[in-house]
């Protein structure tokens, strides 16, 4: 039994070396090389630049067949080819019929703003801030007037902007609609 049990380790062992020495045998000098630096190119190993001259004299449609066959052999599905835009001349005009088709962003909400007022006219100006702002008593008004610049009203039409500062402006305030 001991001397049958040291032949099977015997021939498992020959049986391992003979699979073994191949693997090691394969292995040269490029599949070890170091990574090559930064800023410098790595070298292209004979059998890749075989194929690279190989390739490089094939047609189109050869190119095409060669692309098929790969895609079948190393069952890679079929990607969407994204045409690249030419460098310069045609994707500046692109991009300017764009900016022409986007419509132009028009105001539709204004700010009144009181700037400042003729203190001569302070009084009238009171009351008719009173008037004009809802909820506001005669002292918030005052309160108001005399903490310019400020704002009156915000995010209103344009017509009623307009007749907000032509109603101030008659009364002695300078106003702004932003």
């Amino acid at each position: 039994m001991l001397c049958r049990s040291r032949i099977l380790l015997s021939h498992v062992g020959s049986i391992t070396k003979r699979i073994a020495v191949p693997a090691f045998q394969r292995l040269n000098q490029s599949s070890l090389a170091a990574p090559v630096p930064d800023g410098q190119e790595q070298p292209i190993s004979p059998k890749i630049q075989t194929l690279v001259t190989e390739i490089s004299k094939l047609t189109l449609l050869e190119v095409s067949e060669l692309s098929g066959a790969l895609k079948k052999a190393l069952n890679l599905p079929d990607a969407p080819v994204a045409m690249m835009a030419a460098p310069g001349g045609f994707a500046a005009p692109a991009a300017e019929e764009e900016e022409e088709a986007a419509p132009q962003k028009v105001q539709t909400a204004f700010t009144v703003k009181l700037m400042k007022f003729d203190e001569s006219k302070k009084v009238a100006l009171i009351k008719e801030v009173k008037n004009l702002i809802e909820g506001m008593n005669l002292v918030q008004s005052k309160k108001f007037v005399e903490s310019s610049p400020t704002v009156v009203k915000a995010d209103i039409p344009k017509e009623e902007a307009e007749k907000l500062v032509a109603a101030l402006t008659a009364v002695g305030a300078v106003c702004e609609i932003q």
